[in-house]
């Protein structure tokens, strides 16, 4: 593969509220005091009157979004993973999911987070989300996104804004390696086959997808040929694309930077029983909370919880021996 590129989310995801906030006077733009490590801050420079910051207060920040969706205005409410859902889910079921006016489904809210996962290193077990997907994907009415780098960042806040509902996406706090090419088409509820092959799938979102990526160029190398699927849209998920992918690969790998109860993998095995059951392997956080690392140090926390490279072609190996 090519030496990565790497962008960073939260700029992407700045400048696309700005241009779409150009577009579309409607929308609008929310914070809780971390607007600047965000970067949303910028769209509050170009349209002061329609930026709030609400301080370290998640709940109001949920609960004042929904009001403006109410008044017709397209909110996207922003902050760090661990707060949005950690500290307000009870806000966000009961004041977004669950108001449905005139028929729709839900209100239409958009919560975008930074800092999900286990790769927020220096700040430690108490603020690396884990649980994020699994609390968002149960709850009804919400679409979930994780987007694997900038390129998918810009194409699903336009999907977002142009679309009525509640949103969830989950952005990386550090800078990520590109994945897509600008012209590739993002549908809700469509996975992305990255690469074709015929042994074995692996499904992927975030900042795995660059390792799936990776670990299928080694195990071609080994004359192992995998298929590969950016899962961005969590929920709905592309049942269609994982039936296809258990029938012509007869086994599944799944990588996520999520708990492996509940998320991704969780979604990915629900899916396939349903359809055309075949072994799945989950990788992912192993029902453990992570630990601080420095910047420098979170490539080993990742490789604690078999998040690599790596171990996706030692688990693609191994499953491969368990087909049906």
């Amino acid at each position: 593969m090519n030496e990565p590129v790497f962008t960073d989310m939260r700029s992407e995801y700045s400048k696309s509220l700005i241009r779409i906030g150009h577009e579309n006077p409607n929308v609008v733009v929310l914070g809780a005091d971390t607007t600047d490590s965000l970067k949303t801050s910028g769209f509050g420079k170009e349209f002061p009157n329609r930026f709030f910051n609400v301080g370290i207060a998640e709940a109001n920040l949920v609960t004042i979004s929904a009001g403006l969706a109410i008044s017709g205005k397209i909110p996207f409410a922003s902050t760090y993973a661990i707060f949005l859902p950690g500290r307000a889910v009870d806000q966000i079921r009961n004041n977004i999911a669950y108001p449905s006016p005139n028929g729709n489904k839900g209100l239409n809210v958009k919560l975008v987070v930074s800092h999900g996962g286990l790769s927020v290193g220096p700040d430690g077990g108490s603020h690396q989300q884990i649980e994020d997907i699994a609390i968002m994907r149960v709850i009804p009415n919400f679409h979930v996104f994780i987007p694997s780098d900038t390129v998918s960042v810009s194409k699903l806040t336009d999907l977002m804004a142009s679309n009525y509902g509640p949103y969830y996406m989950r952005m990386a706090r550090s800078a990520t390696p590109l994945v897509h090419e600008t012209s590739q088409e993002f549908k809700e509820g469509q996975g992305i086959t990255l690469r074709d092959g015929n042994d074995c799938t692996i499904v992927s979102c975030g900042i795995t997808v660059r390792m799936a990526l990776e670990a299928a160029e080694q195990l071609q190398n080994e004359g192992i040929s995998c298929r590969v699927i950016d899962m961005f849209s969590i929920k709905p998920i592309d049942n269609e694309i994982l039936e296809k992918a258990a029938r012509e690969t007869g086994c599944i790998v799944t990588t996520e930077e999520h708990n492996i109860i509940g998320g991704l993998g969780s979604a990915v095995a629900e899916s396939v029983s349903e359809s055309y059951a075949v072994p799945v392997k989950r990788i992912g956080a192993q029902d453990m909370f992570g630990e601080s690392a420095r910047d420098n140090e979170i490539p080993l926390l990742l490789e604690k919880h078999g998040i690599t490279s790596f171990n996706i072609v030692k688990q693609v190996k191994d499953i491969r021996g368990k087909k049906i």
